[in-house]
Order: structure tokens, then C-alpha cells, then sequence
């Protein structure tokens, strides 16, 4: 490990002194202190994480921002990524369309991103396999909570169309990077390095998706 990720994990990052005696039952990875508990949504079990986001481009799957965090949930990164995707896209078109899945619903979040100018659609919760919702009839009555008012928009013929593009826009990208690359773990620790990893993967990611975008198509 570098000689700043080892201060970090054996002394207070504030004064220098060592730190206090952990509780008994204290867990702490002595790989990368950095990392966190998370429980994989996929399989049901419980790894020494990181969590990488990204935001994706609808139309060509470019990853248009990333970040990486300690922490486990997605609804308190909205925020952070909002910042990095308008940065990075020098601000936001007028009614430019997201997505998000159910994990990063709350009413602080619809109400970010409105407020940023975007046409919002996010899951309010998950939907069974199979399952038909009633459609949408006449107009929405005005005392609707956010979480109603979010509800009632993705069941409209537009919300269903926005919304079923993410299964094609994001979740390839992820499945490209992890299945067909190969990223099953990173190869830095401590938070700062593995950020730059993440942010390296999807850069890489970006330049495949360019290049193979320019290339002479076969006869």
C-alpha cells in the first residue's frame, strides 16, 4: 500500500495519534481499512466492497460520469453524481431525460433533479416479474405525493418507453466492464487509489466504445 493509505489505517487522520481500542465485536479489514460490509443485491451475500456508480448515455453508452464510494446505498450518491454529469456535460439540455432505478428513490432526489431541469424517471420500488400495473386514466389529481406522482408517470405509454431503455443504456455497460473484461476486483486499495481505478475502467470503457464506433465495418 502506499505510505499515505497505511498512515490512514493506523492513525487518527486528524491528529496523528493512535487510535482508540476498537469494541469487541469491531470488524476492520486490514487490507484496505477504506473498503465496507456491502451486501451483493445479486447473490445475497455479504463482500468487502466499494460501490461504483456511473451515468450513461442513452444513445451510445458512454459513461458520461463515475464515481465510487464507502458507502452502501445508492439514494445518498444522486447528489454527488448530479455534480461530476454537470461538469462534465457543461450543463444539462432542457427536459433531457434520466433514469434510476429503485434504489436511489427519495423525494429529496426527485426534487434534485427536477430542479437541475431533468425529466425524471425513477422507480419508486420493485415491480414482480409479470406483474401488470393499470394504466393511467384522465388527469392526475393535484394532491399527489411526490412517491404518487412518480408512480403514476412511469405507468403513462411515455414513462413505460423512457424507462424500459434503461435495461438496454446501463446495465450492459456494467455487464461489459465485469463480465466481459473482467473486473471481479480491483487491483489498488484505500479510497483515493481505488477511485482512480474505477475512473481508469470507464475511461478504457469510453476509448473501446469510440474506437470500435470508427472502425471499418466487416463486408
Amino acid at each position: 500500500l502506499p505510505q499515505r493509505c497505511r498512515r490512514r489505517a493506523d492513525h487518527d487522520p486528524g491528529t496523528g495519534a493512535p487510535p482508540v481500542e476498537p469494541a469487541e465485536k469491531a470488524q476492520r479489514n486490514f487490507t484496505d481499512p477504506d473498503s465496507r460490509i456491502m451486501k451483493d443485491s445479486a447473490t445475497k451475500s455479504f463482500a468487502q466492497c466499494y460501490n461504483c456508480q456511473a451515468a450513461v448515455d442513452g444513445e451510445e453508452q458512454v459513461i458520461v460520469a463515475a464515481t465510487l464510494t464507502q458507502q452502501g446505498n445508492d439514494v445518498g450518491q444522486v447528489e454527488a453524481m448530479l455534480d461530476v454529469m454537470e461538469s462534465n456535460l457543461e450543463g444539462f439540455a432542457p427536459g433531457m431525460a434520466v433514469t434510476l432505478d429503485a434504489g436511489y428513490f427519495s423525494e429529496d432526489n426527485v426534487m434534485l433533479l427536477e430542479d437541475a431541469g431533468l425529466d425524471v424517471f425513477v422507480a419508486t420500488g420493485k415491480v414482480k416479474h409479470g406483474e401488470v400495473l393499470p394504466p393511467v386514466r384522465g388527469r392526475p389529481p393535484a394532491d399527489l405525493t411526490t412517491k404518487q406522482r412518480m408512480q403514476r408517470k412511469l405507468r403513462t405509454k411515455r414513462g413505460k418507453k423512457i424507462y424500459a431503455q434503461r435495461k438496454a443504456t446501463v446495465e450492459p455497460v456494467f455487464g461489459q466492464i465485469k463480465q466481459v473484461r473482467g473486473l471481479r476486483q480491483f487491483l489498488l486499495r484505500c479510497l483515493e487509489n481505488v477511485t482512480a481505478e474505477w475512473q481508469l475502467w470507464c475511461l478504457t470503457h469510453n476509448l473501446l466504445k469510440l474506437y470500435r464506433h470508427g472502425s471499418p465495418q466487416p463486408a
